[in-house]
């Protein structure tokens, strides 16, 4: 499935889509290290490649934890990156307000999986005209994640993506159900997996999330494996040490070896 996001590096290795980066800009140098990283593998695999960040956290458990470095100074951080490297870049959006503004400095919009049936803020989103990436949430079916992409194709804007990130099994964890990819490529858009917060491990007591980023390799193989056309997934050159979601990020030096297998399996099953 194709759809058409500006300045993104198309090939003829029918590869899997990558949106990948740090979880939020914690400050200048870092993002865009990952960025430059992340470039010279996916040119090298003929992967096309989306950048992605938040530039703000809207929905940490604590009220002490990190959310950012200011809006406006994340955004401009986010657009110079793009335009430094001529790559597509996605962000979240958390109110129908913040499309427009966020849309003067991204490719993408992404609506995060725990607002993805907000209407307003979905049609607000399709009406930048930008792409828009749709997180499914946590406790919903693949089947439902049509009437989001609706919404937004109401605007005229047929640029879609739907992304898995695994339902909630129990309160302390998250399973994936591979069939929502497939539930969700019906819809007739691509599908992204979220790998690293498909591994995720909210409510814990400390109000710090965990995670599993032993198994990111897993998940990610079987969906491959499955036809996803896309992978999600966030990383950092010592997860130890970010400032959010460090506890399921990939460390930036282990991703190399992660998407060479990716792109083995791709090419075995297409």
């Amino acid at each position: 499935m194709h759809i058409d996001i500006p300045k993104i590096k198309t090939y003829d290795s029918r590869n899997f889509y990558l949106m990948a980066g740090p979880c939020i800009i914690e400050d200048e140098e870092t993002p865009f290290h990952i960025a430059e990283e992340i470039i010279k593998l996916t040119e090298k695999l003929e992967i096309p490649f989306i950048f992605k960040a938040s530039y703000n956290k809207a929905n940490r458990s604590k009220l002490e934890s990190f959310t950012g470095i200011g809006d406006e100074k994340a955004m401009r951080i986010l657009r110079k990156i793009s335009e430094t490297f001529d790559i597509p870049v996605v962000t979240d959006i958390h109110s129908a307000g913040e499309a427009a503004i966020a849309a003067e400095y991204v490719q993408v919009l992404q609506i995060p999986a725990f607002m993805c049936r907000q209407t307003e803020l979905l049609v607000a989103a399709g009406n930048t005209g930008k792409v828009v990436n749709i997180k499914k949430g946590q406790f919903l079916s693949g089947n439902a994640m049509r009437f989001a992409v609706d919404k937004v194709k109401s605007t005229g804007n047929e640029n879609v993506f739907l992304t898995e990130r695994g339902n909630m099994f129990g309160y302390g964890d998250l399973i994936v159900d591979y069939r929502n990819i497939i539930e969700m490529q019906r819809s007739g858009v691509p599908v992204m997996l979220d790998v690293t917060h498909s591994l995720q491990q909210p409510n814990q007591s400390s109000g710090v999330t965990g995670g599993r980023p032993d198994l990111i390799e897993t998940i990610a193989k079987a969906g491959i494996a499955v036809g996803v056309d896309g992978i999600f997934l966030e990383t950092h050159p010592d997860p130890a040490v970010a400032k959010s979601d460090g506890a399921n990020m990939l460390k930036l030096e282990n991703l190399s070896g992660l998407l060479k297998k990716l792109v083995k399996i791709r090419k075995a099953i297409f």
